[in-house]
């Protein structure tokens, strides 16, 4: 087995890298020549980890598949002076390899005592937002504007080892340590592409809202409300996406949340409708206590469709009663409103309950 040894300097100041990225966190990525751990080899696992202004990268080289053990074993000492393990894929892939390897060879594992980071799952939460053609590190690093010397992937790193393997050449080497060498270097650069994840998870504070016209494509003027955010962590690149209401752009420190305000009538449907009469005249349903003092040819037993009163004014969509009274178009409208008030507009909680509201559905929308 080959162990080859390097530092690099760590230049990184976001402040979730350095939350994320400590002396208890190692980074790591394994080479195989194929998926399935009982008829392919592990060749290689090499880690990256945290000293002072240093990160140091650590490559565990099989040259021949009987070593493969040996790489195992030096990973697994490694790791015991650490208890957050980051990967990209390694939930999905590297840990469940390893672990059947350690059980091949008898070894004793402790991967169950750690804590895992997974970029590759986190990054899948937010295809809804990136639009990325795939989710591969290499297609993350591009977005981020990484620069990269290796060319190749994993599987065309294959026949590169096998051939390897009969007839060992430095160039063949340097391939291979290369391409692993800047998977685990590059996962470190890739950490703050997670701060978009830590706006959904309500890492923010509110610093303003407003209410502006706005002119629509078709000539028409309306109302929308604009919220700000100031993020907790800063984002990497500026980003914005749009669903049927609400529009979210993301720049750097902060976040802008637009939601078209409809103005007009709106109906409230009252759930206990068997204690209502409906006033056709009037389009109105009143309670029983009342509207049995009106003439019975002006009323009738109401129904869930028509147990309703009439609002106007300014309202705001909302996919779930987040906020309460709740008025609709129809019936059976999935989509509710709320009214605008100023108590609404100036309160923290009922502005986060809101907010949280829709950074929820706009995770939930396809891409």
């Amino acid at each position: 087995m080959k162990t080859t040894h390097s530092r690099e300097l760590y230049i990184k100041k976001d402040s979730l890298s350095e939350q994320l990225f400590d002396t208890e966190s190692i980074f790591f990525d394994i080479e195989t020549t194929g998926f399935s751990p009982s008829s392919s080899s592990l060749y290689m696992i090499g880690c990256a980890r945290r000293d002072g202004k240093y990160i140091c990268i650590d490559q565990f080289f099989a040259e021949q598949p009987e070593e493969e053990a040996q790489v195992l074993e030096a990973f697994l000492a490694i790791l015991e002076n650490h208890n957050t393990l980051i990967s990209f894929n390694g939930i999905g892939f590297d840990i469940p390899y390893l672990k059947a390897k350690c059980k091949h060879y008898g070894i004793e594992d402790h991967f169950q005592s750690y804590q895992y980071l997974d970029i590759f799952k986190s990054v899948s939460g937010l295809k809804f937002l990136l639009k990325l053609p795939n989710y591969k590190q290499k297609t993350i690093e591009a977005f981020l504007g990484l620069p990269r010397d290796d060319k190749q992937t994993g599987g065309e790193l294959i026949n590169v080892y096998l051939d390897y393997v009969k007839n060992p050449t430095e160039e063949s080497s340097a391939l291979l340590h290369l391409h692993n060498y800047e998977d685990v270097l590059h996962m470190v650069d890739l950490l703050p592409i997670l701060s978009y994840i830590e706006i959904f998870n309500g890492q923010y504070s509110i610093l303003s809202t407003r209410i502006d016209e706005y002119h629509a494509y078709n000539g028409s003027i309306g109302k929308e409300l604009i919220i700000t955010l100031q993020n907790d962590y800063p984002v990497p690149k500026r980003i914005s996406c749009k669903s049927d209401f609400f529009y979210l752009m993301i720049s750097q420190s902060r976040t802008s949340i637009r939601v078209p305000v409809y103005e007009g009538e709106l109906r409230f449907f009252h759930p206990n409708y068997k204690d209502y009469y409906y006033l056709p005249e009037e389009d109105l349903a009143m309670h029983k206590s009342v509207a049995s003092y009106v003439d019975k040819e002006f009323r009738q037993p109401a129904m869930a469709s028509n147990c309703y009163t009439r609002k106007t004014g300014a309202f705001l969509p909302q996919y779930e009663v987040v906020m309460k009274p709740e008025f609709r178009k129809e019936y059976k409208d999935k989509i509710s409103y709320f009214e605008v008030t100023e108590d609404f507009c100036s309160s923290d909680v009922m502005l986060r309950r809101y907010i949280d509201h829709i950074l929820k559905h706009m995770m939930q929308t396809k891409p």
